[in-house]
């Protein structure tokens, strides 16, 4: 667990976390607690690093003959 919270961060992971954050922090300051499910559905995304990564989400591309 301790290694997939501190390897891999790329720049959506931390994106993502500043969204989570953001979504925390607009709930707490306008009373509208809705928006803590988006910030958890976010802030899962970023500790299991889940998600489209870096490089989009498109599956690869090999094929055998």
């Amino acid at each position: 667990m301790k290694q997939l919270l501190f390897t891999n961060w790329h720049l959506m992971r931390i994106i993502r976390l500043a969204f989570a954050l953001f979504l925390f922090y607009n709930a707490y300051e306008t009373h509208e607690w809705f928006f803590i499910i988006f910030g958890v559905f976010f802030l899962v995304q970023v500790i299991f690093n889940m998600g489209c990564g870096p490089k989009g989400c498109s599956l690869p591309n090999n094929k055998n003959s």
